[in-house]
């Protein structure tokens, strides 16, 4: 009796398993008559000629076996036949031929048996989890989660979700300036769910885009209801970031509407974020007009475009080029992943000045040094040699490569 309790305890250690990893009964109950049959099949050659029978409210099982009847003295193999008088005593009206159900107690097979059900039913219940776990977070990817920090890593930190479930943020996927101690709650995106060696490893972010996405979802309640899109999204995480949003209801302005009454929706969004700077733009279709937001706060005095190659040339008054290339070129560079556009800036030069484009030295200075002049904002000579030597310094040139660009642009003068 003490071999059958531990079967039957066994079993139901394993339905309260089974509820705490929340696999749904069905399957569990499926596992389980696969974990019995296995063991039969190893025990008597084959199971197909055995009922399992679970009965998960009670969690345990009855075995049966189906054997045909034969003659007293005629039985030629145990496992499929049962002499008329033995079968009498499970059924007293059964007939020669015909097939009776022997209860088969599990616990009978011995501790061996019952060792091999528990490690298999351990090992498909590892193989269940596993793959609840890998479907559950494929189907989040990119939604908020809130996760609680258990532990902190020099390159990650390992968070828990209310149902225990482990996440990773890695380092790189947390803003610069976030600092998190065990037990604060964190909330980010799921990433994506990598599964190396069949083991689901679940990473969450702070720093992908669909992460401002979603905590803009939550704070503006016109986005949440389809009213006003967010179309593009450019950032830089934990410095700057650009989102341009458009309204399906001419009545409702989507960047009033994003920021808020003096910015009330907007704030627990920086908040959230280290206080990135965010900028909401109106988006529009025309991408000059577009070009020209997604540069804001400066004023660009004209635009040429070549849609077929998306390059745009930008021309601005010389107060206002410092202020579309922004700090260290963070504003130029999120306005080109905002529109897509690579956008080249030019001081204007206006009548009477003597200037010349750096376009026109390619002969003399390498275009990839040109380049990186120009992705400051600096595309002329003269805004060249009139630049302070901390912005000439963001270019990421070698002294030696500066110096050369800056005597071929003063010979210009000089000639």
């Amino acid at each position: 009796m003490a071999k059958k309790a531990e079967t039957v305890n066994m079993v139901d250690r394993f339905r309260e398993f089974k509820e705490l990893k929340n696999i749904d009964k069905t399957t569990m109950i499926s596992v389980l008559e696969e974990s019995f049959r296995n063991v039969l099949a190893k025990q008597f050659g084959s199971d197909d000629n055995f009922d399992v029978i679970m009965n998960p409210d009670k969690g345990d099982c009855e075995i049966y076996q189906n054997l045909i009847v034969v003659p007293d003295g005629e039985v030629e193999n145990a496992d499929r036949q049962i002499g008329l008088t033995g079968a009498r005593e499970i059924d007293p009206e059964c007939e020669i031929g015909e097939e009776v159900a022997k209860q088969i107690f599990f616990e009978k097979f011995g501790r061996r048996a019952i060792l091999n059900l528990r490690q298999t039913l351990q090992s498909k219940i590892l193989d269940l989890q596993k793959d609840a776990i890998t479907s559950k977070f494929k189907q989040l990817e990119g939604e908020i989660i809130t996760g609680e920090v258990h532990q902190i890593w020099k390159r990650e930190m390992l968070l828990l979700d209310e149902e225990q479930n482990e996440l990773i943020l890695p380092k790189e996927e947390q803003i610069p300036g976030d600092f998190f101690r065990k037990g604060d709650m964190v909330r980010a995106i799921v990433k994506r769910v990598d599964n190396p060696n069949s083991n689901p490893k679940v990473i969450i972010s702070r720093t992908d885009n669909r992460f401002l996405r979603r905590l803009f979802e939550q704070e503006v309640p016109e986005i949440h209801d389809g009213l006003i899109t967010i179309k593009d999204v450019a950032r830089k995480p934990g410095e700057r970031a650009k989102i341009a949003v458009e309204s399906y209801d001419d009545r409702i302005d989507p960047v009033g509407a994003c920021v808020g009454i003096k910015g009330s929706r907007i704030h627990g969004i920086v908040r959230e974020l280290h206080n990135e700077n965010i900028d909401v733009i109106s988006y529009t279709s025309n991408p000059q007009l577009y070009i020209q937001r997604a540069l804001s706060p400066a004023k660009i005095s004209s635009i040429r475009l070549n849609e077929e190659e998306k390059k745009a040339e930008v021309f601005l008054h010389p107060d206002e080029v410092s202020l579309a290339i922004g700090k260290g070129g963070l504003n130029i560079r999120l306005a080109i992943m905002l529109t897509g556009y690579a956008i080249d800036v030019y001081r204007d030069i206006e009548e009477g000045e003597e200037d010349i484009y750096l376009d026109e030295f390619r002969d003399e200075i390498d275009e990839w040094v040109i380049e990186a002049l120009k992705d400051l904002g600096l595309g002329t000579a003269k805004a060249v040699l009139n630049a302070p030597r901390e912005v000439l310094d963001q270019a990421d040139l070698e002294d030696s490569t500066l110096e050369h660009v800056l005597e071929v642009l003063r010979a210009e003068f000089e000639d």
